[in-house]
């Protein structure tokens, strides 16, 4: 937890409270339903938590926005950024039910009021209600895009042109290929400096 207040100092006491809470309750539900690695739990503030949080160093959304996290897996990004975004409204989806549960439980043993979870697939989640579609490392952009710009807003609130907000590692240059024009990309070790950090990117695309 402490790296979290490293980076975002100015958390309003529910959201320490909430954010501190998440490691026993992923803890306990990774004992039954595997959506952490193994290896990989006790690393969850940097990262799951702090790494979905790099969105928020490059977004502050307005109150009021949409944002669908799609493929959230255990519910990363989705959970850490409806904590951090109170006033912002979050649906949480992913094809595989039992994590679609696992994060629905967490949201609901934090409090969360502001998250709705559908056990879908991007494909199925009608209407264009969103201002962004925020993922972390689920399909190849092109496929992204095919999948999820019915569901983007044509009405702007936020200062970054609605889309598609992704967490991504590696090299991107073949995937972003088809779509560069319409592509902006930022190194998260710009903003953390913990070496896992190093490949790390957050990609827009309008």
């Amino acid at each position: 937890m402490e790296i979290i207040r490293k980076y975002f100092p100015n958390l309003s006491p529910l959201q320490e409270q909430q954010m501190g809470a998440l490691a026993a309750l992923y803890a306990d539900w990774n004992s039954k339903i595997n959506v952490i690695s193994r290896k990989d739990i006790d690393n969850l503030y940097e990262h799951h938590v702090l790494h979905s949080l790099a969105i928020a160093k490059l977004i502050n959304f307005k109150t009021g926005s949409r944002v669908m996290d799609l493929g959230c897996g255990g519910g990363f990004p989705g959970i850490p950024l409806a904590i951090l975004f109170s006033e912002v409204r979050f649906h949480l989806v992913d094809s595989i039910g039992k994590k679609v549960r696992v994060a629905s439980e967490v949201a609901n043993a934090v409090g969360l009021k502001n998250v709705e979870f559908s056990h879908a697939r991007g494909e199925d989640i009608k209407g264009k209600d969103y201002d962004f579609v925020v993922t972390r490392a689920v399909m190849p952009l092109s496929d992204l895009v095919k999948c999820v710009k019915k569901n983007i807003s044509n009405e702007q609130k936020n200062a970054l042109p609605n889309g598609i907000i992704a967490l991504k590692g590696g090299e991107l240059e073949q995937e972003m290929a088809p779509m560069k024009h319409h592509c902006t990309v930022w190194n998260i070790s710009d903003w953390f400096e913990e070496e896992w950090f190093e490949t790390k990117k957050v990609v827009h695309v309008c």
